[in-house]
């Protein structure tokens, strides 16, 4: 949990953070993410048609597959961790995780990215805390990696802050033609019962 300062000097609210699984109608939210400010260690904005493809990717997503969420905040003042969604509840970014083969094992991979107004209030790493569970009830793999930019101190600090561990630099091309070295971070997801997802 974080705090937001109230921008006529009251007291920071606690801010508490909820995954809402993706929709049709958060197109938006990939859009406001798709600045030069967001996407500076991804490569740059991606194209509308791109934009179009994550979101039906996005939409595909499913069960042992991945899932993308929106993440949801309450930031009005007076809203703690025991209410539930209310009138200051609001979109304030997008966390997710999807399958993929590393080093000849089956593991998943998330990614994040947190409005620049909400971040520095630590809504990242509560969502990435959230998302662990989420993988680990809804798949079957035992490790989620994160692989943020070796240049990009507070994707790193969110890894750190949300307990994976870094095992250390390796290299990509993202998007394709573009080499960045990236950080591998590791966490072992937690056995879960088998039970039924909050959507």
């Amino acid at each position: 949990m974080g705090k937001v300062r109230a921008g006529d000097g009251r007291p920071a609210a606690p801010v508490t953070v909820r995954l809402r699984e993706w929709e049709e109608g958060d197109l938006w939210v990939l859009r406001r993410t798709n600045s030069a400010e967001m996407t500076e260690h991804l490569g740059g904005p991606e194209s509308e048609s791109q934009l179009l493809a994550r979101q039906e990717r996005y939409l595909r997503l499913d069960g042992d597959g991945g899932r993308m969420y929106v993440v949801m905040a309450n930031t009005g003042e007076g809203v703690g961790a025991s209410a539930g969604p209310g009138p200051a509840e609001e979109v304030v970014g997008s966390i997710g995780f999807w399958g993929r083969v590393w080093q000849e094992e089956p593991v998943y991979e998330t990614g994040w990215g947190v409005f620049p107004e909400f971040q520095g209030h630590g809504i990242a790493a509560a969502a990435a805390r959230a998302v662990v569970e989420r993988a680990a009830a809804a798949g079957t793999r035992r490790h989620l990696h994160a692989y943020p930019s070796v240049d990009h101190p507070a994707s790193n600090a969110v890894c750190r802050r949300a307990g994976f561990t870094l095992l250390g630099e390796v290299g990509f091309e993202y998007p394709k033609g573009n080499p960045i070295t990236c950080n591998d971070w590791r966490i072992e997801l937690p056995a879960s019962p088998a039970a039924p997802i909050p959507r």
